[in-house]
């Protein structure tokens, strides 16, 4: 199910199957629950209970002029009162807590699988949309929670139990005032079929307002660099119009609705109090002016629940849509995840093997050709090499030729379609995923820092990780010298630690305050903390200065002492020592040897070098110093 139909999911207002999984969420608050159920009862048995005393008042208080009994039953009365006060009370606060309780638990284990999906679903999904469905969509199901399930209880014995009350005091005077309430059905059931696709509409246009606000955030330096703010405001002011003119029509229908429902509600009164009347003048005998007034406040009683009955039918609606959308979201599998027994690999000499590796992003065609030709759109096409422990390799090729495919496979990101990956003799796919990427350190083109302390970006939180190994990383790699520099945010931290201040200065989300050389180096110590066995490197040493590249060269040479790894790089420059370099043209392993026999080849990899250094190359023949 594709997020944009997620986003049309009407729901049911009541779905058994998705209701009996939502109950189990309220295991741990069962007796809670049952307790406010009993008190949500006695809250509807005293709702009922006054308007009998009003006809006691006046039948028995004030028509006979018996005062003692006037303040006997006034007394009656504010007790309930109190005691209503006491019991919604409770019922509010215990209902809103667990409530909130079970968002809570619910909240936490969306987010938690989210993290557990694979790089395809990502792919697939934009972010905004997937906040909508663990922000917004788990907030919907409080509200369920906390006034519907209860309050629909109380409500319902409150509506029956005045129709009860109001046939014992007078058949006649019920019937005449219940006459309406066909004409309140055909009311509320239009409008719950106007506000029901008014919901899903701006639901839809939320989600769609939502992706395009985060993809515009993230993208703010692109736009403000190509000065496309004036579009995209216009694009973003089409999108939010069009929400707008839904909650309008939302509130027009609330307008049209309530003030309709008032009026049928004072209809009934009126025809209550008309009939009724008309009754007591007749002096039939049939209705006192005791019922008349215990008859008009349980006919308030009666409407008042069905005027809130679209209301909480939308929440329910809504409730069991969101429902569908986050349990969907829950039950998503991840394409990557652990064999029924998966070996964990607590350290690995670092050998590498691709053995006829074919890998496509979207599913392969059902019937390819065994050319592995036809509809599929091959990533990678039989590739095969091998990496020894300790041996640094680098992937050179045209953008697009699958050398970033080839590092996201190696740290099961996707999983290979045909062919197989091993780790030592091992296949990747019968190791378990964690102890897997614990091994490999990976540095990106696109460097992450979150929001948080330096110190927090270098262990990412790894509690294992200590002081004094961070420090020790940081130094290694050269980013000790302008992390020392800062200025520590959290001084008590910084005062029990055994490191420089510099370690608990602020790191903002994306980086923000850092050079792309200081990000290059903090990610390397990032790197390096974790002892990995294999170091994978996607163009990390781009965009810098010279000066900052030496320091960058320096810290790689350390990084990769003893460790098996991969580079990648468009700069030739920087893999020109590598042990074997891998040239990929087109998903397809094209050329592989050292930088000499490469060039002695006068391939794809000769051609690359000559367009980078075609100028330093002259220059070094005409001085006699050619390779």
């Amino acid at each position: 199910m594709s997020e944009f139909h997620e986003d049309e999911i009407l729901g049911k207002a009541y779905d058994a199957r998705l209701m009996r999984r939502l109950w189990t969420y309220t295991a741990p608050h069962r007796r809670v629950i049952s307790g406010c159920v009993v008190l949500s009862l006695l809250a509807a048995g005293g709702e009922i209970l006054l308007p009998v005393y009003n006809k006691l008042i006046i039948d028995d208080g004030i028509l006979p002029g018996d005062l003692p009994a006037l303040v006997r039953v006034v007394c009656l009365y504010l007790a309930t009162l109190a005691l209503l006060f006491v019991l919604n009370y409770f019922l509010f606060v215990k209902m809103f807590a667990i409530g909130q309780e079970i968002m809570y638990v619910l909240r936490r284990q969306v987010f938690d699988h989210v993290q557990s999906l694979s790089m395809s679903f990502f792919d697939r999904n934009p972010v905004g949309r997937l906040i909508t469905r663990v922000v917004s969509d788990v907030d919907i199901l409080t509200d369920m929670f906390a006034t519907v399930v209860v309050t629909s209880i109380r409500d319902l014995v409150i509506v029956v139990g005045a129709v009860v009350c109001m046939f014992a005091l007078s058949p006649r005077l019920a019937l005449a005032t219940l006459a309406i309430v066909p004409l309140l059905v055909v009311v509320s059931f239009v409008f719950r079929r106007f506000v029901r696709e008014l919901y899903r509409d701006a639901r839809i246009k939320i989600a769609r307002i939502s992706a395009y606000l985060q993809e515009n955030i993230s993208g703010i330096k692109t736009v403000q660099a190509f000065c496309r703010q004036a579009r995209n405001l216009k694009k973003y002011d089409e999108l939010n119009y069009d929400l707008y003119r839904t909650h309008v029509k939302t509130i027009l229908c609330y307008a049209t609705y309530f003030p309709l429902v008032d009026f049928l509600g004072h209809l009934g009164t009126a025809i209550a109090v008309c009939y009724g009347g008309w009754l007591i003048a007749g002096r039939t005998g049939d209705v006192t002016l005791g019922d008349l007034g215990a008859f008009v406040a349980l006919v308030e009683r009666f409407f008042r629940p069905i005027r809130m009955l679209s209301q909480r039918y939308n929440t329910m609606q809504a409730a069991m849509a969101s429902s569908e959308r986050v349990f969907h979201r829950l039950d998503t599998e991840p394409e990557v995840k652990d064999s029924e027994a998966p070996r964990v690999r607590i350290s690995s000499a670092g050998r590498i093997e691709f053995e006829n590796v074919w890998f496509a992003y979207k599913a392969p065609h059902p019937n390819p050709l065994p050319e592995g030709e036809g509809e599929t759109e091959w990533v990678l096409r039989d590739v095969s090499f091998t990496v020894e422990p300790g041996q640094t390799v680098a992937l050179v090729g045209a953008t697009g030729a699958g050398k970033t495919t080839i590092i996201a496979l190696l740290l099961r990101f996707y999983d290979v379609q045909k062919g197989r990956i091993l780790l030592d003799g091992v296949d990747v796919r019968e190791l378990d995923v964690e102890s897997l990427r614990r091994r490999i350190a990976l540095v990106q083109q696109d460097l992450f820092l979150f929001s948080g302390t330096v110190y927090d970006n270098i262990t990412l939180g790894d509690e294992r990780i200590s002081e004094t190994e961070v420090e020790a990383a940081a130094r290694r790699v050269n980013a000790h010298r302008f992390i020392e520099r800062r200025k520590a945010d959290d001084p008590e931290r910084a005062a029990a630690a055994r490191i420089a201040p510099g370690y608990f200065a602020k790191a903002w989300e994306r980086g923000a305050g850092f050079s792309v050389g200081e990000k290059q180096l903090l990610s390397f110590a990032r790197a390096l903390v974790t002892q990995p066995d294999i170091l994978v490197l996607d163009e990390a040493t781009s965009s810098v200065d010279t000066e900052t590249e030496r320091l960058i060269q320096d810290a790689l040479a350390k990084l990769m002492t003893g460790r098996t790894s991969i580079v990648i790089a468009h700069r030739l420059s920087t893999i020109e020592r590598a042990d074997k370099i891998l040239v990929m043209h087109h998903g397809q392993l094209r050329e592989q040897g050292t930088h000499q026999e490469l060039l002695a080849q006068g391939g794809l990899y000769y051609r690359l070098y000559q367009l980078q250094y075609k100028d330093q190359e002259a220059v070094s023949t005409r001085s006699g110093g050619g390779e």
